[in-house]
């Protein structure tokens, strides 16, 4: 039986900044196409958990080391990712000190929650949204 060609599967994590006054959290610049601003993140290696993924990826790309608080959603609309079907599963971590640009990443900037700068690529708007009620009402992203 052939192997199903299925979707890519990533990993994104908005990273609380726990040291600063009102928890900023950080956005990369990406390096790559699509450019805009993002939620540090990534694709998923094989044998590696989504979870590993996440924590990887951050310290890849922003040179922060994540301690993982909540899964904040799953997003999989096939048109979330220009480049393709991609899953991702989105966490909220924490984590102490400053970003440093790394990686794929051109810039990393702290940033809060009410000054988001654009572009956003991908659905990152949405994922912001979202968190943005997370961090309002302790709920998760409802399911679509």
């Amino acid at each position: 039986m052939a192997r199903p060609v299925t979707p890519q599967i990533a990993a994104d994590t908005i990273i609380e900044l726990i040291d600063l006054p009102n928890r900023p959290i950080v956005l990369i610049e990406r390096l790559y196409p699509p450019h805009g601003w993002a939620i540090p993140g990534g694709f998923v290696d094989v044998g590696e958990t989504l979870e590993n993924a996440a924590r990887r990826e951050a310290k890849e790309e922003v040179g922060l080391d994540v301690s993982l608080k909540i899964l904040l959603g799953i997003y999989s609309d096939p048109a979330r990712d220009v480049r393709g079907h991609t899953v991702t599963a989105v966490y909220v971590a924490e984590a102490r000190g400053m970003p440093v640009a790394a990686d794929d990443a051109k810039d990393a900037r702290v940033v809060d929650i009410d000054a988001i700068p654009s572009p956003l690529v991908f659905d990152h708007a949405e994922v912001l949204a979202d968190y943005r009620r997370y961090r309002e009402t302790g709920q998760p992203t409802p399911l679509r």
